[in-house]
């Protein structure tokens, strides 16, 4: 007998999915076992493709919900609401439920997942961080041996693209915006993107994951490309690095009740450009899992567009389908498939982090300045490992400063001393250097 699905939103994403499931032939048989009974819209009066039948079309969402033709539940209509309460619902109602939205997952994660557990339902959400790479199942089932040391990843395609015109071309930030958004690889309002909620909500998701425990999306510290000068770009690659938004999660140890020390954080970083990320560039994605026994496990791919995400729900799909069809509806729920957590994560106070920066200042033309600065690096015990001085304009020079690995409180008691040099008329830029 058919399995029925409901499909909540028909955007690019609910698109594709329909798409795949009226069109069996080729797939995995599987595939032919899924029938699309229900598709929530907002206008009805919006194209839609061929093979979908108007008898589906309906503009209520709660009605693909509680139809009880509708045994999976399939929500690709992003946003906090009303898609939460949709999820709850149909847990609330027995049903599984496959979702690509990663603000959701982010942001009610915890609530969700208690649900699911307590109605004995699977919410799979492997479109919702990478597009069509899988990751999701990886770090549930395959890495599951694995003490993971860190996650770190490129998992925001708009900001790739972006930087890697900046890196190529020499252009401008808005100018290669502008071009994202013609293209359709940026939205109209490209602020999540850009600003790094987007990939912030994703990395809370991947740490989850990879550690066991929910993760505070609201303590992530997340700083975007929206404010990064072509000149840096191109003093890095100078330097030997190229520059990317950086998504990581590092394993830092425990706290005294057995928590697990997380750092989380996403921020623009100079990757050497031998360093395994440093060479994903456009739209793509990539994620690097380094855990132990495993050592670096590398996974990329496009990170989002109709036809990968909707690969990657109807992974999901057949993944519950396959439970159901072997075990039954009252089949108990696969641990590792669930991905129940089983410890408490906490986030560590950022003074206590260690990285490597990269730092340009704004100084006078002046003799003795850079020994000014080194003497204030060396004052709060960093080291440096490289500074150069670039030409300026106006009687002023930049000098590029790149430290050696070093506590972040030692780090900003130098930047304040320095700030506080006659000499230094402004830090120009920060950024974080692997």
């Amino acid at each position: 007998m058919a399995i029925g699905v409901g499909l909540l939103g028909l955007g690019t994403v609910g698109a594709g999915v329909a798409t795949i499931l009226t069109n069996p032939e080729g797939r995995h048989p599987l595939v032919a076992e899924l029938a699309l009974r229900r598709v929530a819209v907002r206008d009805p009066k919006r194209s839609r493709p061929a093979d979908l039948p108007a008898t589906l079309i309906v503009t209520d969402p709660k009605a693909v919900v509680d139809d009880p033709a509708v045994e999976i539940v399939v929500e690709v209509m992003g946003g906090l609401e009303p898609a939460r309460s949709l999820i709850l619902r149909a847990i609330a109602a027995g049903k599984p439920v496959v979702t690509a939205n990663k603000a959701v997952i982010a942001r009610h994660g915890e609530e969700i997942a208690a649900a699911a557990a307590a109605h004995g339902v699977y919410v799979l959400i492997e479109a919702a961080v990478g597009g069509g790479i899988p990751i999701i199942e990886p770090l549930k089932q395959s890495l599951g041996g694995n003490r993971i040391q860190r996650v770190s990843g490129i998992i925001n395609g708009t900001t790739n693209y972006i930087l890697s015109r900046m890196a190529d071309e020499g252009a401008a930030y808005a100018e290669v915006l502008a071009d994202a958004q013609r293209l359709g690889y940026a939205e109209a309002d490209p602020a999540a993107d850009v600003q790094g909620d987007d990939a912030a909500d994703k990395i809370a998701i991947l740490a989850g994951l990879a550690y066991g425990g929910p993760v505070p999306r609201s303590g992530i510290a997340t700083e975007g490309i929206d404010r990064l000068e072509p000149r840096d770009v191109a003093y890095a690659a100078q330097l030997g690095f190229v520059v990317k938004l950086l998504a990581v999660a590092e394993h830092m140890g425990r706290v005294e009740d057995g928590s697990e020390l997380l750092d989380v954080r996403v921020h623009p970083t100079l990757l050497p450009k031998g360093h395994p990320l440093a060479g994903v560039h456009g739209v793509n994605n990539a994620i690097l899992v380094e855990g132990d026994p495993v050592g670096q496990v590398m996974f990329f791919g496009p990170g989002a567009g109709a036809g990968p995400t909707a690969s990657a729900v109807v992974a999901d799909i057949l993944n519950i389908a396959g439970i159901r069809q072997v075990g039954g509806p009252t089949a108990g729920l696969d641990p590792l498939l669930a991905a129940t957590s089983w410890r408490r994560c906490v986030l560590v106070d950022s003074t206590r982090t260690r990285h490597r920066n990269y730092v340009r200042l704004r100084t006078r033309d002046e003799a003795g300045v850079i020994g000014k600065i080194g003497t204030c690096f060396g004052d709060a015990g960093v080291s440096i490992q490289s500074i150069v001085q670039f030409a300026g304009h106006e009687g002023a020079a930049e000098i590029v400063t790149i430290t050696h690995e070093v506590l972040e409180s030692r780090f900003r008691e130098a930047l304040a001393a320095i700030q506080a040099l006659r000499e230094v008329q402004s830090v120009a830029a920060c950024l974080r250097t692997l």
